[in-house]
């Protein structure tokens, strides 16, 4: 089966000098022939970013660009988010976030659960691209999914059941949090939002799941238990090799996902190696369904 088709035209990669080679069937491709340490033109980057909604998540070997180059690729495709918990301080790039794994705190920098970037957020992030700086040579791969394959292959009955429900995302729930206190005041900065179970991409057409792991609580209008019981099932559906893609990082690599169609999931597999990694990430839209 090929990747999901859009109603997107997407160009032929070979009149930008581009070459692409899919990485698995439903999600994913490596793409070549580009130097990002270059100004991409308009024309380039209209093909990027329909090879990015043709494959979900597309990636890059050997760009060795520098943080300017980082930023400035990314305010290509979009408005640049400043995060207000993952950012260096004083930093003269407040663009760019880091995703450092340290030794002595274990839970930072390793996202070893399904997620989607920023659903806590009114306007989740449109994207984001990703690239490594330092990583070890065996393990820290990254997972993606085709979050609108999880959805085609729902029973009928299922999908009938979730098409009009929401869910609760709650920042109060990322893993840098240390007490009741801290969690207080992250709510009253960022209140807890429900976004549909069921998200419309904007672009495609397409429907997709739009859960996190850690951070979708409750299923609007349904008892704990019931709508523990119904995320459970759903959140399952990330789990089929069938639709994943797992990427395995080298120095200067670079991943750009599509945040409305995919989740992810960082393999927290390498012991104490201080993985560094940093990342843009793009304004989005607020979620709708249908």
């Amino acid at each position: 089966m090929t990747a999901t088709s859009t109603a997107v035209p997407f160009p032929e990669p070979q009149a930008f000098g581009l070459t692409v080679t899919p990485l698995q069937p439903r999600i994913g491709a490596e793409i070549g022939g580009i130097d990002l340490r270059q100004p991409l033109t308009p024309e380039l980057t209209k093909a990027l970013r329909a090879l990015l909604l043709q494959h979900k998540v597309i990636f890059f070997r050997d760009q060795d660009i520098t943080r300017d180059q980082h930023v400035a690729r990314g305010r290509q495709f979009g408005e640049l988010e400043v995060h207000p918990f993952i950012r260096l301080q004083g930093d003269t790039h407040p663009e760019i976030q880091p995703v450092y794994a340290r030794p002595d705190r274990r839970g930072s920098g390793r996202a070893d659960h399904w997620h989607t970037d920023t659903s806590w957020r009114l306007t989740p992030s449109l994207g984001a691209i990703l690239r490594a700086i330092d990583v070890p040579d065996v393990g820290g791969d990254t997972i993606w999914v085709n979050a609108a394959a999880a959805y085609e292959e729902l029973p009928e009955d299922v999908k009938q059941r979730i098409d009009d429900l929401y869910a609760v995302h709650d920042a109060a729930r990322l893993a840098p949090l240390s007490s009741a206190e801290k969690a207080a005041e992250v709510r009253r900065n960022n209140p807890v939002v429900a976004h549909p179970v069921v998200r419309t991409h904007p672009e495609t057409g397409e429907k997709s799941l739009y859960l996190n792991e850690s951070l979708t609580t409750q299923i609007l209008y349904l008892d704990k238990k019931e709508s523990d019981e119904l995320l459970q099932y759903l959140l399952s559906q990330f789990l089929r090799p069938e639709i994943q893609v797992r990427f395995k990082w080298r120095r200067n690599s670079i991943a750009f996902w599509d945040n409305r169609a995919t989740v992810h999931y960082a393999s927290n597999d390498y012991g104490d190696f201080p993985r560094r990694m940093e990342r843009v990430a793009i304004v989005g839209d607020r979620p709708f369904r249908r």
